[in-house]
């Protein structure tokens, strides 16, 4: 339904009436019930446009409808923006690097503000040397990180991240994420471009991260390497 200026008056009048007899009601006056002595023939007669534009039945409930689902969608924006974030980190005692960087990046990665890519390498739980890139802002989303700042998981790079590498089967993986694209075949190496502004993030240690972006090397005692790359997302 096309929408104008006249429907948007009407889908906020519509909020004020708990049914479309109420609605019918507003319209009509004191004079209307002395002269037809009937509530039932005053409504009817503004029903059918005697009295002026009126919406229809089918007209009210749709517009009623569609007022308080905008009025829902605006108190729940309010609402979210209003609650604290619960973040996976909060109230732990967290010892090494890794975990601390990963607590220092979790609110931003959350909100948006940032997208982090971390590089892990290490041996998985059969010994074999792994390595990998993951989309941490992503990996936030679907995973619960609780056991991993409890120090009861490890954060490990799979098959289903950014990049993975197994170098016993030399099993090699790659994926596109929400927030990142993977360009793997570019004479600079591999990139990764982020989907929201376009710009490139580089994980060549031999060259600059990119526009907007910072490299961080971390010494862990839980991984042989570890890497953080930040990329900060301009608002306007």
């Amino acid at each position: 339904m096309e929408y104008n200026h006249a429907a948007g008056r009407f889908s906020y009048s519509t909020m004020q009436f708990k049914v479309y007899e109420d609605y019918l009601d507003s319209k009509v006056t004191s004079m209307d019930l002395f002269y037809l002595k009937s509530r039932e023939l005053a409504r009817k007669l503004v029903e059918h446009g005697h009295k002026g534009t009126v919406l229809s039945r089918e007209e009210f409930e749709e517009r009623k409808a569609a007022a308080q689902a905008a009025e829902a969608a605006r108190t729940n924006a309010f609402y979210n923006r209003s609650r604290p974030m619960t973040l996976a980190s909060a109230g732990k005692e967290l010892k090494d690097n890794f975990l601390k960087a990963l607590a220092e990046r979790e609110e931003a990665n959350r909100s948006g503000k940032m997208t982090s890519v971390i590089f892990i390498r290490d041996h998985n739980t059969l010994g074999q040397e792994v390595s990998g890139y993951i989309d941490y802002a992503h990996r936030l989303k679907t995973q619960d990180f609780e056991p991993y700042f409890s120090g009861k998981k490890r954060l490990m790079p799979g098959r289903s991240d950014l990049c993975y590498y197994n170098w016993k089967t030399q099993v090699s993986t790659s994926n596109p994420s929400p927030n990142f694209e993977v360009i793997y075949d570019d004479p600079n190496g591999l990139l990764f471009k982020n989907k929201q502004d376009k710009k490139i993030l580089n994980v060549d240690p031999l060259s600059g991260p990119g526009e907007d972006s910072k490299r961080t090397f971390l010494q862990s005692d839980l991984y042989v390497h570890a890497v953080f790359y930040d990329h900060n997302i301009r608002t306007v």
